[in-house]
């Protein structure tokens, strides 16, 4: 398997976490909501409920964000390489290496870090379109692109 698909996977994998940590969330609002007794202090029910509710809501467009960046994982090919560096490029600097899909934080593979970055991050968008070779200053440094893959 390829550092690119192992980086993918990891990906996949960070949406999957995120998406049932979200879950139960989603359920244990709901069983609040149900199990949540009318007190003597309706007012005090009622604000509790509209917290819950404001939680549920909350959880739902975390669901939402994380079912996005599901749908942009799925359009990136890790077999496709480029010259240019595009959604699903592995991009090697002589800073750090990326790889340009979704913001999942810092990842490792056979003790060598990458950063899964999005491409609408502040360094995702002054990578793309760049190719080998190319310098890329970023906030007071300036690095160069070694490799795309």
């Amino acid at each position: 398997m390829t550092i690119k698909q192992q980086l993918y996977l990891q990906c996949v994998e960070y949406c999957n976490n995120r998406l049932k940590v979200i879950k139960n969330t989603i359920v244990e609002i709901q069983e609040s909501l149900t199990s949540e007794t009318k007190s003597s202090a309706g007012d005090k029910h009622e604000t509790g409920r509209a917290m819950l509710q404001l939680e549920r809501e909350k959880a739902g467009n975390q669901m939402a964000e994380t079912e996005k960046l599901q749908e942009l994982l799925s359009k990136i090919d890790v077999t496709k390489t480029s010259k240019t560096v595009c959604l699903g490029s592995l991009v090697f600097t002589t800073q750090a290496n990326y790889f340009i899909a979704i913001s999942a934080g810092e990842l490792v593979i056979e003790s060598k870090k990458y950063y899964a970055i999005s491409p609408n991050t502040p360094i995702g968008k002054m990578l793309i379109g760049k190719q080998v070779g190319d310098l890329v200053s970023f906030r007071d440094q300036e690095f160069k692109v070694v490799s795309v893959w």
